[in-house]
């Protein structure tokens, strides 16, 4: 399987998040963490971030989500 690549823009596009709060909570803990992919650049790999966006919508739909 192929992994695809998304950087910040497409991030914050895919989750609605800023680009702040993606960092802070991939520094939580709370979201996937980027992969660097050169010395002045980084992104996400998208299949982790679907998986935080289905758990997301999972916990939102049953009221665990603020």
């Amino acid at each position: 399987m192929t992994q695809q690549i998304l950087k910040l823009s497409e991030v914050k596009l895919i989750t609605g998040l800023s680009g702040s709060s993606i960092y802070r909570g991939a520094a939580s803990g709370t979201f996937p963490k980027p992969i660097k992919l050169g010395e002045r650049s980084s992104g996400w790999i998208k299949s982790e971030v679907d998986q935080w966006l289905n758990e997301r919508i999972e916990l939102s739909r049953n009221g665990e989500v603020a």
